[in-house]
């Protein structure tokens, strides 16, 4: 145990500075050697998920030796051998996951500690310097061991003022991940209302003089959370923050692409895809084809209208989308949603407004507005009308008029937005990476780019003969085409597509969409759900024959 780390870091923390930690996942105990050299404050050795031994956790705590780096290590489970073992080979501390209450808090401190104040037996390894240290280690390991629980259930929320008073505990985690699991949204980072849920439990525990840490999801995502008060803020996880790297490199060559379950390169061959769609996925709606001219209109304010082409009127869950015309001058108010929304120009021109900052889109520009953000829209052309494609991640849209004054101020043609607020993507400017054959894609949103995001979308260009493979996803997703005509095969069903003709692919309809004319075609793509993913299957579930969902 490094009782001076430990020393440095309580005092970071006391003086309410941020204390900086990498989430260690892969083998090589070279990662820790280089964060170490980095300086940075902290590492969690996961041992929880993953396939690390103990023999690989052991040189990752001896990389970090003679150094001011605390080593944590996250144990499987609440296991007092599991806990001693960690402690016993040299960790500074642990991160216990699922803590769901207060005795079970008490719990894993007693089996940190020795006794008489916990139950940690004494061991002649490595934190005893294999016995030669025994006195030294045994009088201090209680006052500076680190136990860290993981509050990552909607339980472990509940029981968070409890907690707060068991002694023996002064940091705590969050999973943000897991907790929306356990609220009913498995495979969100921050599902509906859990960013305020844990925002919540982050200043109870700060009034009560402990701090707390989250994992953050891109490097604005860790300005956001040390705005909102976060001091133990994980940079990444290592296999993440290496992934983040590769898409950036091989984002500037055009050869960026998702990796899919199967780790097949998404655009290889049909050999290496799912043979069929688990019965799980079955779907209960079929897909509908909404022309412009057909969908539900409402007129939003005068000179403003707004045309559903996929929502409740065509059975979506958890999406709308649509078109907003606006006539030359119009305006729309000044006004805020409790769900994110997202606004990609067409045609015309656009100023759009955001708590005062002002942003003028051209064709094609995205502006993604998260949650209760104050915002407005204007077309300034007298002469010539602006419509916009809108997205929002509910079938049910509402909005709410906000009577504020905000200073205006322009914002130049390259801002990508204010960091933990709007996101802005231009056209001529984004990244793209191949998303099938003749087929390139940029992302507007998705919870990496807009971190608590509820959806994700973009934009995608095929070239003639440019298609994606078979696939359907575990959401429903809207493709509205924007340019050229597109061919949609639906188990056997085609369907062609121009002018903003927008389709809705319920979840677990197998899907795919070709460019059969000679002239480049377009799409704006929207999933309800955040993490932009394909499933691909054989190319016989789209056929009538091999249709997956027939009645057998």
């Amino acid at each position: 145990m490094k009782t001076d780390a430990v020393r440095s870091l309580r005092r970071k923390l006391a003086d309410n500075s941020p204390v900086f930690g990498l989430w260690v996942t892969l083998e090589s105990p070279s990662i820790t050697e280089m964060a170490v050299s980095l300086g940075i404050d902290w590492i969690v050795v996961d041992a929880e998920h993953g396939h690390l031994d103990w023999k690989e956790i052991v040189e990752h705590i001896r990389a970090a030796v003679r150094s001011q780096t605390v080593v944590l290590v996250r144990v499987a489970e609440r296991s007092i051998g599991l806990i001693k073992r960690a402690l016993d080979i040299g960790a500074d501390g642990i991160v216990v996951p699922w803590i769901e209450s207060a005795d079970q808090l008490r719990e894993i401190v007693s089996y940190a500690r020795y006794p008489l104040e916990g139950v940690r037996g004494i061991g002649a390894e490595r934190a005893t310097c294999w016995g030669q240290c025994l006195t030294q280690h045994t009088q201090e390991a209680n006052e500076h061991v680190l136990v860290v629980p993981v509050v990552e259930s909607v339980a472990g929320g509940r029981a968070i003022d409890s907690m707060l008073q068991v002694d023996g505990v002064e940091l705590f985690f969050f999973g943000p991940s897991d907790y929306s699991s356990s609220a009913g949204y498995r495979g969100q980072w921050e599902g509906p209302g859990v960013a305020d849920q844990l925002l919540t439990m982050k200043d109870k525990i700060l009034a009560a003089g402990k701090n707390v840490g989250v994992i953050a999801t891109s490097n604005e995502n860790l300005q956001d959370r040390l705005r909102q008060g976060f001091r133990m803020v994980c940079l990444g996880i290592d296999s993440g923050l290496l992934l983040r790297s590769l898409h950036g490199a091989l984002a500037t060559v055009g050869q960026d692409r998702r990796i899919v379950a199967s780790f097949a390169p998404e655009g290889d061959t049909l050999s290496a895809v799912v043979d069929r769609p688990p019965e799980a996925y079955r779907p209960d709606r079929s897909e509908v084809i909404t022309p412009v001219g057909t969908g539900m209109t409402t007129e939003l304010r005068r000179g403003v209208n707004f045309e559903c082409l996929v929502g409740k009127s065509q059975g979506a869950r958890n999406l709308t989308t649509g078109l907003v015309t606006f006539a030359p001058g119009s305006q729309l108010e000044c006004h805020l949603h409790p769900y994110t929304e997202s606004v990609t120009l067409l045609s015309g021109s656009l100023l759009v407004e955001v708590e005062g900052r002002r942003y003028t889109l051209t064709a094609l520009d995205n502006i993604t507005i998260p949650r209760n953000l104050a915002h407005s829209a204007m077309n300034a052309s007298s002469s010539q009308p602006a419509v916009a494609h809108v997205a929002m991640p509910t079938e049910s849209p509402s909005r709410t008029l906000v009577d504020r004054f905000f200073s205006r101020r322009g914002m130049s043609e390259d801002s990508p937005g204010k960091e933990g607020a709007e996101r802005v993507t231009r056209l001529r400017t984004a990244d793209r990476f191949t998303a099938g054959q003749g087929a390139s894609f940029i992302d507007y949103f998705n919870r990496d780019l807009v971190p608590g995001i509820e959806m994700s979308g973009g934009f995608g260009l095929f070239q003639p003969g440019g298609r994606l493979l078979a696939h359907f996803h575990d959401f429903d997703e809207s493709i509205c085409i924007v340019q050229g005509r597109a061919t949609c095969i639906v188990e056997g069903r085609k369907y062609t597509l121009s002018n903003c003709a927008t389709a809705l692919q319920p979840r677990g309809r197998v899907h795919y969409f070709i460019n059969e004319s000679q002239e480049p075609m377009a799409m704006i793509w929207v999933y309800g759900g955040p993490v932009p993913e394909r499933m691909v299957v054989a190319e016989h579930n789209c056929t009538a024959e091999g249709n997956p969902w027939k009645s057998r």
